[in-house]
């Protein structure tokens, strides 16, 4: 699925229809550069599944968790990370097979750590500033 993205305010049309795409999956990997908007989009992402948590980025802490009404939601982001060795001192599988929605900022930090099924988002932002959100269900 692919989606082009204009502006902010098209946001949450965008994460519903990501959400819906990804059917079961509930471990979403998102990839694109710096400032791309990533984390912008996770926001959205845990507005549409029900939470009213404050959304942040979890750069200092590795893992931020959030409750919707039915699920938890854990937000990732391994910028960080040194090695995938970091990953696995946090207890990462707990999070990842807990059966909790799980948002992943820089996947290719633990390449080998990635579960079997997710979701694929990568976001490039096109030339007149609008995001073009491409989703693969794997």
């Amino acid at each position: 699925m692919q989606l082009i993205i204009p502006s902010i305010s098209n946001l949450p049309q965008a994460a519903q229809a990501i959400i819906e795409h990804a059917a079961n999956n509930r471990i979403f990997l998102f990839y694109g550069d710096m400032g791309a908007g990533k984390t912008t989009l996770i926001k959205q992402l845990c507005k549409a599944l029900g939470t009213a948590d404050n959304i942040t980025s979890p750069t200092f802490s590795i893992v931020n968790e959030y409750h919707a009404a039915k699920d938890k939601i854990y937000h990732f982001d391994f910028y960080r990370l040194k090695d995938q060795t970091e990953a696995l001192d946090m207890g990462y599988e707990e999070y990842f097979y807990a059966g909790a929605y799980c948002f992943i900022e820089w996947p290719e930090k633990i390449p080998d750590l990635l579960p079997a099924h997710y979701s694929n988002i990568s976001i490039q932002v096109l030339d007149d500033g609008s995001r073009q959100v491409n989703v693969e269900n794997i």
